[in-house]
């Protein structure tokens, strides 16, 4: 069993800035992908960014330039930078690991960019 618990989310204006955190424990193979998604009210969950089992990103077009998705293999950590935000960007952020045939999701984090 996995266990993925996220932080950093909250209220934001337009243009700021915000990072989020996964850290993941339990039963954690060394092949991997891990990443970040997003639901806004209404609408169908998303992928942001991710790693994959290879080590290379994908990033949503809506996000490119703006998002910045690192990760610490050792730690079994995932963070999302997340600059120029905008009211758009306003969803509940979750994290996701994916290994073998398995998917995991964290509870997730509410991100809210509004003035």
């Amino acid at each position: 069993q996995v266990h993925l618990v996220e932080s950093g989310g909250g209220l934001v204006q337009p243009g700021g800035s915000l990072r989020l955190s996964c850290a993941a424990s339990g039963s954690i193979f060394s092949l991997n992908a891990m990443g970040w998604y997003r639901q806004a009210p209404g609408k169908q969950r998303e992928l942001v960014a991710r790693f994959t089992i290879g080590g290379t990103t994908n990033y949503a077009d809506s996000v490119k330039g703006r998002f910045t998705i690192s990760r610490e293999y050792t730690k079994n950590t995932v963070a999302l930078q997340m600059n120029s935000l905008k009211p758009e960007d306003t969803a509940v952020y979750y994290c996701r690991l994916t290994q073998s045939t398995t998917t995991y999701w964290g509870q997730g984090t509410q991100v809210t960019v509004s003035a």
